[in-house]
């Protein structure tokens, strides 16, 4: 495996290039982030917080860590690790660079270890992004091979123009904050929710669903749209705790009615429908 963490981090206080040294990033103005043990450095500074400990919980984060190690998102993470290789190749073939990308909103680092072990011995350079630090600790935790950073996608401590690609799975976009640390030419790869997705569940937790929203057909300013695709398939949990952990990592634990997830706390199985549609948007040269 010949991934490095990436490298270009900019202080979150000046912007100002960091510098790695005896265990910690440092900036030229003297400002400084400590390097946790676990190998994440903690780049959300008290100011940019919402509250005291924002992003999802230490439950949230196990809960998703187990409902996906258990498989039944794989297909998507095959799917956007297929799609991001065929991007990042060329770069990767043409031998002048290492390809450099960013999980906005990383969780527990799923989805760009199995990226990872897609490039196999392909060169690339990654970095994990999220709010939470629970999250990010679960994520330094399991691989090494990226940069693991507490950090908000409203205000990315990477220097501009240091990303050949970005992912960003059920997230919060910030296109002009994608826009500021891509290349001209590099890619978002965008998975969204799809009207059906986990519909089966929504209809146990809520008295009646809301029409979907129409998703918009537009590309972000700044950047094309070059490819979107549908993915449909089925995940049959058996056993309580999948359909605990699913709702537990997702905000539908905290939206659904009392009743509602009463009924969902008796089920002894459910089979729930992935719906996603994955978007790749390509960042356009006349962007400054």
């Amino acid at each position: 495996m010949t991934s490095i963490p990436f490298d270009a981090l900019a202080c979150p206080l000046d912007h100002s290039p960091l510098m790695r040294s005896d265990g910690a990033w440092r900036c030229e103005h003297g400002h400084s982030f400590d390097i946790a043990r676990q190998g994440y450095v903690h780049l959300l500074p008290v100011q940019k917080k919402r509250s005291l400990d924002p992003g999802d919980s230490k439950p949230m984060v196990a809960a998703r860590r187990r409902f996906l190690e258990a498989g039944y998102y794989a297909g998507i993470a095959e799917a956007v690790s297929q799609r991001a290789m065929a991007a990042l190749n060329p770069m990767i073939t043409s031998g002048n660079t290492v390809p450099a990308v960013l999980d906005a909103g990383c969780g527990e680092g799923y989805y760009l270890r199995h990226l990872n072990a897609a490039a196999g011995e392909l060169p690339l350079s990654m970095i994990g992004v999220d709010i939470s630090k629970w999250a990010v600790l679960s994520a330094a935790k399991r691989e090494k091979a990226c940069c693991w950073v507490v950090g908000s996608n409203a205000n990315l401590p990477v220097l501009p123009a240091s990303l050949d690609l970005i992912l960003c799975l059920f997230g919060f976009p910030s296109y002009g904050e994608f826009a500021r640390v891509l290349k001209p030419g590099g890619r978002i790869l965008q998975v969204d929710a799809g009207a059906d997705h986990l519909k089966e569940l929504r209809e146990i937790i809520y008295p009646e669903l809301k029409p979907p929203r129409e998703r918009d057909s537009g590309a972000p300013e700044g950047f094309e749209e070059r490819a979107s695709s549908t993915l449909r398939s089925t995940a049959v949990l058996g056993g309580q705790y999948p359909i605990a952990d699913l709702l537990a990592m997702t905000p539908h634990l905290y939206r659904g009615s009392a009743e509602g997830l009463e009924r969902a706390a008796t089920l002894s199985t459910l089979t729930v429908t992935v719906d996603v549609v994955i978007r790749e948007f390509e960042r356009q040269l006349d962007r400054v």
